[in-house]
């Protein structure tokens, strides 16, 4: 069983899996998505007595809370408990690519140069962080949520919304990987 839950899930597992739970917040009038959870955490924190937009019955939201609750624990397990200790299988042209941005491929799941204590305390590090979240956070409330509450969520419930949200991440991942990351880099 172990083994088993170590090894990533095939489409044909994870995909009905996401499907049934899409089904189910369907039908008890839920919505999935991560960065409301900040909104509620704020509302908690009484945020609400200085900007209205945290002014809200956050405990309808519990669930969303208890869901981000559990991802995070579910990591700590997965990457304590449960993780391989083969590396990571890249293709060639992928470790060729991060070479040529001078970021060197050790076989983990995310290259130590880019996130480590020690590329954090660097001037370069700590702006990418400092700039990259405030353009997540930014960007997550101008389109009224995230990526995966957008693609799972509003895809599914056929929201045009979500639509152009999502087409806006892609154009904003293509724009970034092919324009910007290799300008920092």
């Amino acid at each position: 069983m172990i083994e088993f839950l170590s090894q990533p899930w095939p489409w044909y597992i994870s995909g009905p899996l996401i499907a049934l739970v899409m089904f189910l917040l369907l039908w008890v009038g839920g919505n999935f998505g991560v960065s409301s959870t900040l909104r509620s955490i704020c509302s908690i924190s009484g945020a609400g007595r200085y900007s209205s937009f945290f002014n809200f019955n956050w405990k309808r939201e519990r669930w969303n809370l208890v869901f981000v609750l559990g991802a995070i624990i579910g990591g700590y397990i997965a990457s304590t408990f449960l993780q391989s200790e083969a590396p990571l299988a890249l293709s060639k042209a992928t470790v060729e690519d991060l070479s040529q941005l001078n970021i060197p491929f050790h076989g983990d799941i995310a290259p130590i140069e880019l996130f480590s204590w020690k590329s954090l305390m660097t001037l370069k590090g700590s702006f990418i962080m400092v700039v990259g979240g405030f353009l997540v956070g930014f960007g997550t409330r101008w389109a009224g949520g995230c990526t995966s509450g957008h693609a799972i969520s509003g895809l599914s419930n056929l929201q045009l919304p979500s639509l152009i949200a999502v087409i806006g991440f892609f154009i904003g991942g293509l724009i970034m990987t092919f324009l910007i990351f290799p300008l920092i880099f």
